[in-house]
């Protein structure tokens, strides 16, 4: 009989999930003294089709910790404004290039370079730690508060984490939502989306969005390939699947027919994975010893790539209203976390109800529909009043209530 060996730690802080949300929030902590741990269940950041976008507002947190220029210099692509071909007709939907921010851009940066990065930059600090291959299984609770979690290793270890705080990280599934008993609010997202990757020839350019039929291409740039967000009615994966897979290269080649040279790299489903849309939010982001922030909160549609911003900016908030606290030894009131929610909450739900109610007609309502025949108003005025352009742009490049680093 194997006896299971059990770690215990002790810290002030520890964060669940090592994305944009808890990489951050570990960093921006451990620059303030608090001893932090980040627990992150897989060995590595390196994961395919992961929101790729750094948003303006991210890029001037950057810019205020004094990191901008050295994270530059890793590969990425920039793009000044997001443009529809809906109908024929291109349409600009959002322009950054006004901004008044040191980069009016988006940059395209695959997400495991920006946690890489980042987490190098945590390391310099003493109290910052992160443990990979270690996946959080369950709460600690004493007298109703948590007091820390739980853990499974990769080598069949458990560790036990008791902390004054717990930061929920981990994402839509979080397992806060269900062992905290957090109540879930959900929105009814219009689609879902198949990813996948086609080889990118040296100059070539594709509208980043593009509408058809029962479906709609987004094309990012990823320098030696294209990196395809195939999105298609909610609730309709069975029926593109049971069309087959030469169906769908069929679909891209003709939306896109410089690329119908190209879908045999679609081999197979295996290629091209599928993310079940999800957009909803907590009613309460948090109880006495534990705060959920970014997807773990308030799960958002790709739409816009904003769900990362959000994260971080969730991250760059906590820090600043929680370190303090922290930093002094003292566990957080519950006051102080309904404190986090209350700024956070209202930029999250400003957004969701723009990707589901003012971007969702931009979908196909089933398969044999074609949105160019139902564009919402609102994006057609953007063809005849420039400055909504920019209104966009802001709204997606900054946000609702952009923090900063104090």
């Amino acid at each position: 009989m194997t006896i299971e060996t059990i770690e215990t730690i002790e810290t002030t802080c520890c964060v669940v999930g090592g994305g944009p949300a808890g990489i951050v929030a570990g960093l921006l902590l451990a620059r303030q003294g608090v001893d932090v741990i980040v627990l992150e269940k897989h060995a590595d950041f390196l994961r395919d089709f992961r929101g790729d976008t750094i948003h303006p507002s991210t890029l001037e947190l950057m810019h205020e910790l004094g990191w901008l220029e050295e994270l530059l210099r890793l590969p990425h692509s920039k793009v000044t404004a997001i443009t529809a071909e809906i109908g024929g007709a291109p349409i600009t939907f959002a322009d950054f290039s006004r901004l008044t921010l040191r980069c009016p851009y988006v940059a395209f940066m695959p997400q495991w370079d920006f946690l890489n990065f980042m987490a190098e930059k945590a390391r310099a600090y003493d109290g910052f730690r992160l443990r990979v291959r270690a996946e959080v299984t369950d709460m600690i609770l004493e007298s109703g508060r948590v007091a820390g979690v739980r853990a499974r290793l990769d080598d069949d270890g458990a560790l036990e984490v008791r902390a004054r705080l717990v930061l929920g990280c981990d994402g839509r599934r979080s397992i806060f939502r269900r062992r905290a008993g957090l109540e879930v609010l959900s929105s009814a997202a219009p689609m879902d989306v198949l990813w996948f990757r086609l080889t990118r020839r040296p100059g070539e350019t594709l509208p980043f969005f593009a509408p058809g039929r029962g479906r709609v291409l987004i094309c990012i740039d990823r320098g030696a390939y294209w990196q395809i967000a195939y999105v298609i009615p909610r609730g309709e994966l069975e029926a593109v699947k049971a069309a087959g897979i030469d169906a769908l290269r069929d679909s891209v080649g003709a939306l896109h027919p410089e690329l119908a040279d190209r879908v045999h790299e679609l081999r197979g489903w295996d290629d091209a994975p599928f993310l079940r849309v999800q957009v909803d939010r907590l009613r309460r982001w948090y109880r006495e010893g534990l705060l959920c922030i970014g997807d773990a909160a308030h799960a958002m549609s790709p739409a816009g790539g904003v769900g990362i911003n959000l994260a971080v900016q969730d991250a760059v908030a906590a820090a600043n209203m929680l370190g303090p606290t922290l930093r002094a030894g003292r566990t957080p009131s519950a006051r102080e976390l309904r404190r986090v929610q209350r700024r956070r909450e209202l930029p999250a739900r400003l957004i969701q109800a723009v990707q589901v109610r003012a971007a969702g007609g931009l979908y196909p309502r089933d398969l044999d529909d074609d949105p160019a025949d139902h564009v919402p108003l609102s994006f057609q005025l953007f063809q005849y009043i420039p400055a909504l352009r920019h209104v966009a742009g802001r709204l997606i490049g900054v946000g609702v209530r952009p923090e900063h680093i104090r």
